[in-house]
């Protein structure tokens, strides 16, 4: 079976290191890949149920479970520019408060930050990957359509399901505006660690084109 499920540059695209000059990620893998798909698909028939009933035990369970299996996969195989871009969104937090966290001082969560910019990013990478990119939709939406153009496929998934579980609708909705690119652009670019694991070269322009089309993800009912 071809597990392929990471959207990360491939290991065998890293120079090759002793073991003490390893950099600590290894790119996607073979091992890496087997973990990540099952909390993909773990994710796909949890998340929603445990965010919408925190009694829900075996939702809870299997949310538990996915976050094990994604440390042993993305955590091996790296992550890249939702992550770098997340260092900035969160460091220059400006008036946002989360539900259920202290609302002493502006907070944007890690996984908000992170979450923020993942749909334009992958939309970004697909063209590196495809097959990656519609094999991760799928494991997290089985009974998605595919869309006429394949790299919509995964941001929409993201995106509905960030929609789902009541995440901010983009980067506008933390109190960023376009004013505010060139400082988060600055900031992505000193996380070369994990933009070296994209699968595509990243200038400043690319992502400051991510963080342009991340001021709002979805249209509003």
């Amino acid at each position: 079976m071809r597990w392929r499920a990471t959207p990360a540059r491939p290991y065998t695209g890293f120079e090759r290191h002793r073991a003490a000059e390893r950099v600590p990620y290894c790119g996607a893998n073979p091992i890496a890949d087997m973990w990540c798909e099952k909390a993909l698909a773990l994710l796909a028939g949890s998340f929603r149920r445990s965010v919408r009933d925190g009694s829900d035990r075996q939702a809870r369970g299997e949310m538990a479970l996915a976050a094990t299996f994604a440390g042993m996969g993305f955590g091996n195989a790296g992550v890249h520019i939702p992550h770098a871009n997340g260092y900035p969104i969160a460091g220059q937090a400006k008036d946002f408060r989360a539900a259920d966290y202290p609302q002493g001082e502006a907070l944007v969560p890690h996984g908000v930050a992170v979450a923020l910019t993942a749909p334009e990013a992958f939309r970004f990478t697909f063209a590196a990957a495809p097959e990656r990119h519609l094999r991760a939709g799928r494991l997290l939406n089985p009974d998605a359509v595919m869309t006429s153009d394949p790299a919509d496929f995964l941001p929409g998934i993201v995106a509905a399901l960030m929609a789902d579980i009541g995440l901010p609708n983009g980067l506008a909705a933390v109190g960023f505006g376009a004013g505010d690119i060139d400082d988060l652009v600055a900031g992505t670019m000193r996380q070369q660690r994990l933009l070296a694991v994209a699968p595509v070269p990243v200038t400043e322009d690319d992502i400051a084109r991510i963080f342009e089309r991340s001021m709002r993800l979805w249209c509003a009912n």
